[in-house]
Parts: C-alpha cells; sequence; structure tokens
C-alpha cells in the first residue's frame, strides 16, 4: 500500500473492518441469489502527513455509475444546510449575476437550485446519472463527467470561476492530485474554493467508524489537509467547525499568497488538533478497540432484546448503517427490515445484510417495539417525524457513539 498523494510505503493500520459490499450496492430481489462482491475495508496512517486512506477501492465508474442511488434533496435538514450556505457565500463573496460558481459532484441540484434563486450563473460537474438527470429536469446546467485536469481544462477555457463548491466529495476522489490540479485550473485568480467533509478528530472521538466506507478514500483532519492542499499552490484561509455528518469541516481556499488574510481559526483548529495528539501514532492505534466495543455492545442489546419477543426495525438505508451492518453481522433475523424516504431504494435490499428497504408506512402498519436510526446525524429531524411511535410505546435507538435508547 503507497500513499496515493505522496507514494510513501504505508504500513501502520489505523482500522481494519475486514471487508463488505460497496455500502451503496443496493440489490434487487433477483439478485439475491447472487454471489456478492466483498472488498477490504482497511484504513492506513501516512505517518509523515497524517493522511488516512484506504488501501484497496471498487473503479470509480463501478461506484459513482447508472446505479449510484443516493440523492441529496431527501433530507430535509440537508436542504436547509445547503440554502443557509448559499445565502451566507453570496453576501460574505458579493456574488452577483455576472460572477460563476461551478459544484463539483452537484448530485440532484440540491444546492444550485439557491444559486439561481440569486440569480448567480452556475452549473455543477456530476458523474453519477440519475442524480444528474433530476439536476436537470429542476433547470440546472449539470456537465455529466468526474471531476480532474481534463474537465478543468476544457471548463476554464469557457470562463473561469469564482466560487467552486465541494460538499462531501473531497474524501471520494481516489487521485487527489489530479482533482486538486483540476480546482487550481478551472479557479480565478481572486476565486474562492469551499470544500467540505466530515473531520476526523470527530469520527475517533466520537466513535463514528459507521462513517467508513468503500466510497470515501480519505479520512481527513485539518493537519493533513493543509500539506496536501499546499502542495497544489492553494491555501487554507478560514476554517469552520460544522454540526453536520456528526462534525465537519468547511475550509475557505484560495490561491497561494492569495489576497484574502489567513482566519485566526486556521491556526486555532491546527493547535487543537495537536493538542488532541493527531501527530502522535497512539491517537490512531487505540481506535480499533473503540469499535469492537460497540460492536459487542451492541449484538448483546440485540440479541436480549429479540429473546425477549421485542420487534426491532431500521430507518434509513444509509451508507453508514451498512458499514455498521456488516461489520457486527446483523441480518434480518435480529432486524426486521428498512424504511427509507427515498423511492429509489424502496423495495431493494441492502448490500451484505439483505435486510428488505420498504416505505414509512410499513411502521405503522407493524408497530415495532424500536425504530433504530441508521443516519444517527440526523436523529432530530427522523424522531420528530416518527414521534408516532410514542402511541404504542415504541423507542428510538441509535448505537452510535455507543448504544442510546430514547
Amino acid at each position: 500500500m503507497k500513499c496515493r498523494f505522496d507514494g510513501t510505503e504505508l504500513n501502520q493500520v489505523f482500522v481494519d473492518l475486514v471487508a463488505s459490499p460497496a455500502s451503496n450496492s443496493y440489490l434487487a430481489e433477483n439478485e439475491l441469489n447472487n454471489p456478492e462482491t466483498y472488498y477490504p475495508l482497511k484504513l492506513y496512517v501516512n505517518e509523515k502527513n497524517w493522511l488516512i486512506q484506504i488501501d484497496e477501492y471498487k473503479n470509480a465508474d463501478e461506484i459513482f455509475g447508472e446505479d449510484y442511488v443516493y440523492y441529496s434533496s431527501y433530507s430535509t435538514s440537508w436542504l436547509n444546510h445547503a440554502k443557509k450556505y448559499v445565502d451566507m457565500i453570496v453576501e460574505r463573496l458579493g456574488l452577483t449575476k455576472d460572477s460563476l460558481v461551478v459544484e463539483v459532484a452537484a448530485n440532484d441540484g440540491y444546492l444550485l437550485q439557491y444559486f439561481s434563486d440569486h440569480g448567480v450563473p452556475c452549473y455543477g460537474v456530476e458523474p453519477s446519472s440519475g442524480p444528474a438527470d433530476v439536476a436537470i429536469e429542476k433547470g440546472i446546467k449539470i456537465v455529466k463527467d468526474y471531476f480532474g485536469e481534463n474537465t478543468a481544462k476544457k471548463l476554464g477555457n469557457e470562463q473561469k470561476a469564482d466560487l467552486i463548491i465541494g460538499n462531501n466529495v473531497f474524501a471520494h476522489i481516489p487521485d487527489i492530485n489530479d482533482f486538486l490540479s483540476g480546482l487550481k485550473m478551472l479557479l480565478n485568480k481572486n476565486g474562492v474554493i469551499t470544500l467540505e467533509f466530515p473531520h476526523l478528530m470527530e469520527l475517533v472521538e466520537n466513535n463514528q467508524f459507521d462513517t467508513i466506507y468503500h466510497e470515501h478514500f480519505y479520512y481527513f483532519s485539518l493537519i493533513a489537509v493543509v500539506e496536501v492542499i499546499k502542495a497544489h499552490d492553494l491555501e487554507v484561509f478560514d476554517v469552520e467547525r460544522l454540526a453536520t455528518h456528526g462534525g465537519s469541516l468547511r475550509l475557505y481556499i484560495q490561491h497561494l499568497n492569495g489576497a484574502k488574510k489567513i482566519e485566526d481559526s486556521v491556526g486555532g483548529l491546527l493547535d487543537l488538533e495537536k493538542r488532541n495528539g493527531m501527530t502522535t501514532l497512539e491517537y490512531y492505534t487505540g481506535f480499533q478497540g473503540k469499535i469492537d466495543a460497540i460492536k459487542n455492545e451492541s449484538l448483546s442489546f440485540l440479541l436480549n432484546e429479540k429473546r425477549d419477543g421485542k420487534s426491532i426495525v431500521g430507518y434509513g438505508a444509509a451508507a453508514k448503517g451498512n458499514t455498521y451492518l456488516n461489520y457486527c453481522g446483523i441480518k434480518p433475523d435480529l432486524i426486521d427490515y428498512v424504511v427509507d424516504a427515498s423511492p429509489y431504494k424502496q423495495g431493494k435490499y441492502l448490500p451484505g445484510s439483505h435486510i428488505p428497504i420498504l416505505s414509512e408506512e410499513h411502521i405503522s402498519k407493524t408497530k415495532p417495539d424500536y425504530v433504530m436510526i441508521f443516519p444517527w446525524n440526523l436523529k432530530d429531524e427522523i424522531s420528530e417525524q416518527l414521534s408516532y411511535i410514542r402511541e404504542w410505546g415504541g423507542k428510538f435507538l441509535v448505537a452510535i457513539p455507543t448504544i442510546k435508547v430514547f
């Protein structure tokens, strides 16, 4: 295993979740008897720059192709997050009808629709046909392609961008150097890039092992990102800590030695990460034990409740749920079914566990004793939406950072 950023040979394992199917490779009923491909799910630490990355991965075309079924617009809280960001950034950067905004991994237009509302010209780059077509139906211009140097060269010949956005895509790019070169190439002289991604410090300190899956090739601290970005003559000039996805970072990036002042937030977070031990190997080597403790705790709880005749269902056919279920070895004998708001997932089965995905109406029909929320970062939104389960004494359940009934 060699680092995809700098070629360093990697020997230090951070996490070993053995192997699982790709987390968004949902199955149709007629595929249940077919063999499934399991891929290694092991992460390594680069001790030179503390960049965490997966050892093997599926080809990107296999992950983000025709059958990719993640659509951002099915989360109300994520839409609210997107709208707040757009309102803020339009004002902060003074974007107008003469500006250009580009979103990399635009998905179904969940964010760019709000720039259109402001009258700011924009377009997205999105390789997955399903979400891209939904965005196009909303009237949003989409370039159906993977983003990198070649794509940026073509797009930059027409007009360079005043703002480039990458929300939860930076960790999904196998060739990080090609991606960053493309960003630099497409960015205006005084332009800004904002990147959002889950924060490695939150993953470790809150036991969020279920955010590890094959679509995520990297897991970032600010310490690592600053080094990676600087190698491409870019620099972080501001950083915000966000509550999304269990704790994320939003970086503000410009060309190296750009006009914008480096804010104190950057040095402040770098210092915090160092104080917490993120430049020491010990910080990373103790995480596996925490994961195994969650697995054992979860299985004990579910088995005990099942022995007592309790019924348990899941909510949210999310990628993080699939990592959790497959590592713990949980099947339909412990969790009857999972409901999901997305019609693109309903009627299918979770990869590996083969738990069926149904619509929400099944909860009212079967009246389960527990609803286990897999996208725990949305537990407040989901528990409010499903508050009617209290009528028959139903309770909610999350497993991260530890088993909690509420």
